[in-house]
């Protein structure tokens, strides 16, 4: 097994067990939504803090409900989960490609279709 398949496979285990452990644990069984966002948390405390306070701004789009709201966020993580992989395989495609030409100009590997039947 190579040094990489090693790290990728700690890498899936450590992803699995952060997904896992919460739920395994129990954390957030004293809330009525255990797993609810940041801005919600942060509302909350603010509230708690100071009752009388007023928003500065207001949302463009609410949601009308809980599920539309993380289907939403799902989408936007799934976009730019696709913008960085195609950027990413975009930059080793190119790379490679410029890796290939230099060996090509250096003699060192034939070029496609050179050693094909003559």
């Amino acid at each position: 097994m190579s040094r990489n398949t090693k790290i990728n496979g700690l890498l899936l285990l450590l992803v699995a067990a952060l997904a896992v452990l919460p739920l395994a644990l129990g954390l957030g069984d004293h809330k009525e939504e255990p797993f609810t966002g940041a801005d919600a948390e942060a509302e909350t405390a603010i509230t708690e803090i100071e009752p009388d306070y007023e928003p500065w701004f207001s949302p463009l789009y609410e949601p009308p409900s809980g599920e539309i709201e993380s289907a939403l966020f799902s989408l936007q993580a799934a976009l730019g989960a696709g913008v960085l992989a195609y950027y990413f395989g975009l930059r080793r495609g190119r790379r490679q490609g410029e890796e290939r030409a230099a060996a090509r100009a250096e003699g060192t590997v034939p070029a496609q279709g050179a050693d094909k039947g003559a």
